[in-house]
C-alpha cells in the first residue's frame, strides 16, 4: 500500500513542488525529496546543475514548469538540458566539447602558397598544387596572411592614327 509523503522540507529549503526542495549551504547545492537529501554538488558546478534538472523532469519528480519556476531558468535551457539527458545519458552534460580540425593552412603550407603566388600561379592552381581546398586558400588572401601580386592590365595593341587627307 503507498505511503503518503509528509511534506517536510529543512527550514532554509526552496520549494520546488510538494515533494521536492533544494537548498544552499556552504558552498553547495543541496536537493530533497522530502527531507530526504538526495544529490548535491558545488553551487558553481553548472553542467552537474544542468544534469540534475533534466533528472528532476525525465524521472517524472517535476515538470518542466516547476524547475524553470524555482531556480529561473529559460523555458527553452530547460528544454535542451531534457533533450541532452535523454539523448546523451549524464555523460552528455560532462563530455569534453568538440573542436574543430587541426588547420590546414599550416605555416610550411603557408610558405609554399605564397611562394607560388609569388610566381604569379592563379589561386586554383595553388590549391590544386598543394591540394587544398580553394576556400581556405581565398580566405587567407583576403584576411591578408596570404598576398597575391598585382594584376598586370592586359596589353591592347596600339590603335592606328586616323588616315588625314
Amino acid at each position: 500500500m503507498p505511503q503518503a509523503l509528509l511534506p517536510i522540507f529543512p527550514s532554509d529549503a526552496t520549494a520546488i513542488n510538494e515533494a521536492m526542495s533544494f537548498c544552499q549551504r556552504d558552498g553547495s547545492v543541496y536537493y530533497f525529496h522530502g527531507c530526504v537529501p538526495v544529490y548535491t554538488h558545488p553551487i558553481g558546478d553548472l553542467q552537474a546543475f544542468r544534469l540534475w534538472a533534466g533528472q528532476l523532469v525525465v524521472n517524472g519528480s517535476c515538470t518542466q514548469a516547476e524547475v524553470v519556476r524555482a531556480f529561473g531558468i529559460s523555458s527553452i535551457s530547460m528544454k535542451r538540458y531534457v533533450k541532452k539527458l535523454r539523448a546523451g545519458g549524464a555523460q552528455a552534460f560532462f563530455a569534453a566539447r568538440r573542436t574543430r580540425r587541426a588547420p590546414v593552412l599550416t605555416p610550411e603550407v603557408v610558405t609554399r602558397a605564397q611562394t607560388l603566388l609569388a610566381e604569379g600561379q592563379p589561386r586554383a592552381a595553388v590549391a590544386k598544387t598543394l591540394a587544398l581546398k580553394p576556400d581556405p586558400l581565398n580566405k587567407a588572401v583576403r584576411a591578408g596572411r596570404l598576398v597575391e601580386p598585382p594584376k598586370k592590365a592586359p596589353t591592347r595593341p596600339a590603335r592606328k592614327a586616323p588616315a588625314t587627307s
